[in-house]
């Protein structure tokens, strides 16, 4: 085990779904404040992910959220797995990364998606069959400004004359560019066009992909990051499983729904509780456990940065800290 380095980090969503109402000023700000003890404790990367028009609240803007996780933090780097490009303009995405990563002196990594959700597209007024291209000319665009160009480009999507970033991020020649999805399409577009690609669950087949069309394009730099959808570290994991359950099991009855929309499938149908567990979806294992499972998943995917979702939709954060400090103390040492 101690042969796989690897970094550890947070995943949020900030929910508050209809079940389990709160304040959302509590949620960002208890969502803070674990961020950044967390980061004392030794995690290493926090990731934020957006979708728009949803009735739990899921977070849609998380570029601002990342601005103030850059103020509340010192060391932790901070990513978005993902922003969905399609739905931003380019430049803008650009000039405001830039600012995120000189507040967080050189902290920020930019993990981008296509999106499925047909709402999300009509709601902002944008053709769901353009997102690919948009992706691919959005990428090229915030790479070159990243990298100082005075940009002039004429694209089926873009058209843009002078387009200049000032001030430019801290990190050079540019902060980190990541992929994520499901489909094929997205690690062979990270292999293209970015650093690195973000997956989760099994993603042992997309990890193929990726390092293939890495190899065909001749790169030797490739970077992987990835982790089980839930993965929660207990003493009692029994009682544990318990109390977290009817909060993942909501959370997939949503994903479900949204990607029935969209026409696609990536979980079955839930209907106990305890087939969270026999699926392998919702993991509540002892440290040992978990160090066990760990060293599975990077030997099946290769990954290099492990992440997990954090907060179970409508859980009340602190409930977690304890499960974040045992993860921290008794697992992550034995993969660095």
């Amino acid at each position: 085990m101690g042969a796989h380095k690897l970094r550890f980090g947070l995943w949020y969503s900030l929910r508050n779904p209809a079940p389990w109402p709160r304040p959302y000023p509590e949620i960002y700000a208890e969502t803070l404040r674990q961020i950044a003890w967390a980061e004392t404790i030794g995690y290493d990367d926090v990731w934020l992910t957006e979708h728009h028009f949803c009735e739990d609240g899921h977070a849609p803007s998380i570029l601002p959220i990342a601005a103030a996780v850059a103020a509340r933090t010192t060391r932790i780097r901070i990513g978005t797995a993902v922003l969905l490009l399609p739905l931003h303009h380019a430049v803008r995405v650009a000039e405001d990364a830039a600012t995120i990563d000189i507040l967080s002196n050189g902290r920020f990594e930019l993990g981008v998606g296509v999106g499925y959700r047909p709402q999300e597209f009509k709601g902002l007024g944008i053709a769901s069959g353009d997102r690919a291209g948009l992706m691919d000319e959005g990428l090229e665009i915030i790479r070159r400004l990243w990298l100082g160009e005075t940009l002039d480009y004429q694209g089926r999507h873009y058209r843009i004359e002078g387009a200049r970033l000032e001030p430019r991020p801290v990190q050079q020649p540019r902060p980190p560019l990541w992929v994520g999805g499901f489909a094929a399409a997205a690690p062979k577009r990270a292999a293209r066009l970015a650093d690195g690609y973000l997956g989760t669950g099994a993603m042992t087949e997309q990890a193929r992909i990726y390092r293939d069309e890495v190899a065909r394009l001749g790169r030797s730099d490739g970077r992987l990051a990835g982790g089980h959808f839930w993965l929660v570290c207990a003493r009692d994991p029994v009682r544990t499983f318990r109390e977290i359950a009817p909060h993942v099991r909501y959370q997939i009855e949503m994903y479900n729904r949204w990607l029935g929309e969209a026409g696609q499938a990536l979980f079955p149908a839930i209907t106990r509780d305890e087939e969270l567990r026999e699926l392998g979806i919702l993991l509540v294992m002892t440290p040992a456990e978990a160090v066990d499972a760990i060293g599975r998943y990077v030997e099946e995917t290769g990954i290099e940065r492990y992440y997990t979702w954090t907060v179970p939709p409508g859980y009340v954060e602190a409930r977690m800290d304890e499960h974040l400090a045992l993860f921290a103390s008794d697992v992550m040492p034995h993969f660095r």
